[in-house]
């Protein structure tokens, strides 16, 4: 059964900066970038920036932790940055929009049976607040890190 869950906001910094923090697992889109704290055991294992990177993390929502290890493409550089796991894809878009960009989260989860009724009932309940701490932290990450290259 497969469940979507979407959050989008409007941000107050530069579209490119935005996709790069996305993009670069390396340095930002990682615990102690601008990921925040329901993201642990987190390793690129291969690249680290944009297309072709491998990396594995944990996420944990109403307490239950979640083993990803995902492939990051980049179907539109610049633009859309897809994460693919096994039955999750995440799809990060970033469009300018006056005074910075709009930032799209897009999650969808195919879970089979009985998981997949329990998870149309509870992920977005679950999910919502993690992305919105995740929208808000990538805000503040990246207004600082344009300050900083002004500064």
């Amino acid at each position: 059964m497969r469940t979507t869950i979407v959050a989008e906001r409007r941000l107050a910094a530069p579209p490119e900066l935005l996709y790069l923090c996305l993009a670069n697992y390396r340095e930002h889109h990682r615990p102690g970038g601008f990921l925040p704290p329901s993201f642990t055991d987190f390793e690129v294992t291969h690249g680290g920036i944009g297309d072709g990177t491998q990396a594995s993390w944990t996420v944990t929502a109403g307490g239950r932790p979640r083993h990803i290890e995902a492939t990051i493409t980049e179907p539109e550089p610049g633009r859309v940055l897809l994460e693919t796991a096994d039955g999750l894809q995440t799809t990060f878009t970033v469009d300018p929009a006056p005074g910075g960009a709009t930032v799209r989260f897009e999650t969808v989860i195919d879970d089979p049976g009985v998981q997949g009724v329990l998870t149309r009932l509870f992920a977005e309940r679950l999910l919502r607040p993690i992305y919105e701490d995740e929208l808000t932290s990538l805000e503040a990450y990246a207004r600082r890190l344009a300050l900083a290259k002004v500064a």
